[in-house]
């Protein structure tokens, strides 16, 4: 009787704590809002369209689903009222025939103009979705694991050019497995910036593996492939911000690869390449210039938490195939140009991508900072030039 008293006990405790578990990941998930431009809770249709063909794809999309469910209850209907009306226990006799011409004709023609019906309009959507010409803006975006590259290449902001990964606090949140925010994991540190009722050309690549540029908002979704050049574009009809995810899956953090767009007006997105070409320039640095050892090793802290922090960690400890700065024998190598030319060209089939589009004082910094930080007390450093000769 005790054991079995036990017994009921530890089952009854069990259901409290499924009970318990359930209830606070209900009120947890009612914490949460609808993200403007991004998700929203318990969304079971499209995303609220910002451009015309957004608002097509939507039109179509409610389109077909009416043609499909007049198809269904046509189709059952008459299935199920032959089979009601002509059961054996009523005393129906079938027919006796071979073949109908009319039936015949009837179930061919059919279907194909319920197709051609179906066509007409989705054709004029694709090709629609198709045309990226006479476009007032183009933009290179180029897939990394993890995070997007923005260039831009063509129109108002042309020679722009940034790296936008996702926020550190959204990673930070992330590990410990405290999500907060609507925006949780959409966050990042550089948004596309695009002006209202212009048209957007992207182009998509890749640098390492295949991704996928979407945005549902404005209708879009592109692979990025390696080695391949795809396009899309967008006219955004209103202001805002608008969230996507890189849709193909492209290794273990796919999940940490999100599209933040900031659509402004045209007035405020010329204020933006303004500020932001002035902030490039600040940053060009000479790379001729003889940097202090300190002077670098500050400047590499800031570039290694912007864009090595989320695969090696903030320790240099790294995690899983993901190697280890902290005691790294290219890293504590006497011959600097051998951690020079891994950011350079990258290593290990693409595991390690390539910095090419790092300028070489930044370059030069990060790599002096991990020579120089956690147990490497290396007291090397990289000057900018150093890094210049290396990419002839």
């Amino acid at each position: 009787m005790k054991t079995m008293n036990v017994l009921e006990v530890g089952r009854r405790l069990g259901q409290l704590g499924v009970t318990l578990g359930a209830t606070l990941a209900t009120h947890a998930a009612l914490a949460v809002g609808d993200l403007p431009g991004g998700p929203a809770v318990n969304q079971i249709d499209l995303h609220p369209p910002v451009t015309k063909i957004a608002t097509e794809q939507m039109w179509l999309h409610n389109f077909m689903m009416i043609i499909c469910l007049v198809i269904f209850v046509a189709v059952f209907g008459v299935m199920f009222y032959s089979i009601f009306k002509h059961r054996k226990s009523k005393g129906a006799v079938p027919a006796n025939f071979h073949e109908s011409v009319k039936v015949e004709v009837a179930w061919t023609l059919t279907p194909f103009i319920i197709v051609i019906f179906m066509a007409l309009p989705a054709t004029k959507v694709v090709v629609a979705m198709k045309d990226t010409t006479n476009a007032d803006l183009t933009i290179k975006a180029t897939g990394y694991q993890w995070k997007w590259g923005y260039d831009y290449l063509k129109g108002e902001g042309e020679g722009l050019g940034f790296l936008s990964t996702l926020d550190t606090a959204q990673r930070e949140m992330s590990n410990a497995g405290k999500p907060e925010g609507d925006n949780y994991l959409l966050k990042v540190d550089n948004p596309l910036v695009v002006p209202v009722g212009k048209k957007v050309r992207i182009i998509t690549t890749a640098n390492d593996v295949i991704h996928a540029w979407m945005v549902p908002a404005f209708g879009v979704k592109q692979d990025a492939i390696p080695g391949f050049v795809r396009d899309t574009w967008f006219r955004a009809e209103k202001t805002g911000d608008f969230y996507g995810q890189c849709a193909e899956l492209c290794g273990k953090e796919h999940a940490y690869m999100p599209i933040h767009v900031k659509v402004l007006s045209a007035a405020d997105y010329s204020a933006w390449v303004d500020g932001k070409k002035k902030e490039m320039a600040a940053k060009a640095d000479d790379p001729a210039k003889v940097w202090k050892q300190e002077d670098l090793v500050a400047r590499g802290e800031k570039v290694y938490a912007a864009n090595c922090a989320a695969c090696h960690k903030a320790d240099g400890k790294g995690a899983g195939p993901i190697k280890a700065l902290d005691g790294s024998p290219v890293v504590l190598d006497e011959d600097k140009l051998k951690q020079v030319a891994v950011l350079l060209n990258g290593q290990n089939n693409g595991a390690m991508p390539a910095w090419k589009q790092l300028s070489d004082t930044e370059i030069a910094a990060v790599i002096t900072y991990t020579k120089n930080s956690w147990s490497n007390k290396t007291g090397q450093g990289v000057q900018p030039a150093e890094v210049l000769a290396a990419r002839k």
